[in-house]
């Protein structure tokens, strides 16, 4: 645990990201003429409405995580029901909204902080203690969010930020974040200081990735898992990829993020019992897995993937992947783009 720890300090807290307001894509919701609800969005004076995304619609690597067109109309649960995995595995299907705001609203708010197609966020409300994890982050569209969704605007290129956003994304990262968020929210000052991974590091070599720059191992990692309906078509071309979006499967997302965990443990420079500790300090996930699994298996992957790091760096092979098709394949993506007319918001 104190070796941990100290392994951690090494790196820094992250960067301060550029001015913008909890609310900064979308303004409150106690503005209510800029808000409106599902059976008004179309017919007002003309204008283009987007969706409004909120904490309990996102979770990481998946920007489709809760959809209103599953509950009733006007209801709003603490939480909504999780998405099927076959409406998941459909590269059209958007999650419904409850709010939808002007485009132009969603503009105005962004404009000089951010001129790409998709953003990348974070949950606010969350439980060091009781939630399954602390930093929930989640790339999405470019739609408003409300204040449950806190923005990060970085001068970083796509490439960089989808790094920053599968650091965020790790049990390491969610270990150190345990010992920062003493309540229920992670605000921008805590958010600030939580040891990411300096930008230098993905573009310098290690073990990890062989003889090649971290980045380019961790990409098509990021992407698969990120990329998985149209409407981040923006977030993968604006880091190099122009195919379709890759199929859902749900046994090769859990080795993608396996393969992602693994490494993180490895650039934070933390032992295998260190990585073992680390996994055990997660009863939640553990539960969950043995409920489903019968065992602990997202400990089991990432450690059989932590050993297979080490002893390509060991022997000075580079690691090959179990997966096969290998990470980000043409094999595992879905067709090419359909007619737009036929892309519907809500299946």
């Amino acid at each position: 645990d104190c070796q941990s720890d100290s392994q951690r300090r090494r790196h820094p807290a992250i960067p301060r990201p550029r001015p913008a307001t909890p609310a900064a894509a979308s303004g409150r919701v106690n503005q209510r003429p800029r808000f409106r609800g599902r059976a008004e969005f179309r017919s007002i004076n003309g204008d283009r409405f987007v969706p409004l995304y909120e904490a309990k619609q996102v979770y990481q690597f998946n920007h489709r995580q809760g959809d209103y067109s599953a509950v009733d109309p006007g209801e709003r649960p603490h939480r909504l029901p999780d998405v099927p995995e076959h409406q998941l595995q459909s590269a059209q299907f958007s999650v419904f909204p409850y709010y939808w705001v002007a485009q132009h609203e969603l503009d105005a708010r962004l404009a000089g902080r951010w001129g790409r197609g998709w953003m990348l966020g974070w949950r606010d409300v969350t439980d060091a203690r009781a939630s399954v994890r602390t930093v929930v982050a989640a790339i999405v569209p470019r739609v408003a969010t409300g204040d449950t969704i806190l923005l990060a605007f970085s001068s970083m290129t796509p490439r960089l930020v989808a790094c920053l956003y599968a650091n965020l994304c790790s049990f390491v990262l969610d270990y150190a974040a345990r010992q920062k968020v003493g309540g229920l929210h992670l605000k921008y000052n805590v958010f600030r200081q939580l040891p990411v991974l300096a930008p230098s590091a993905y573009r310098s070599e290690h073990v990890v990735a062989g003889s090649g720059p971290i980045v380019e191992w961790l990409l098509p990692r990021v992407l698969e898992l990120t990329y998985t309906a149209w409407d981040l078509e923006s977030f993968a071309q604006d880091v190099g990829y122009y195919g379709p979006p890759f199929r859902w499967d749900s046994d090769r997302r859990a080795h993608l993020r396996a393969e992602l965990d693994a490494a993180f443990f490895h650039l934070y420079g933390l032992s295998r019992d260190d990585t073992d500790y680390v996994m055990e300090s997660f009863p939640v996930v553990r539960r969950n897995d043995e409920r489903a699994h019968g065992e602990f298996r997202t400990k089991r992957l990432i450690l059989e993937v932590y050993d297979a790091l080490s002893d390509a760096a060991r022997s000075g092979s580079p690691y090959v992947s179990r997966l096969e098709p290998p990470p980000a394949d043409p094999r595992v993506t879905h067709a090419a783009r359909p007619d737009p007319a036929a892309r519907p918001v809500g299946d």
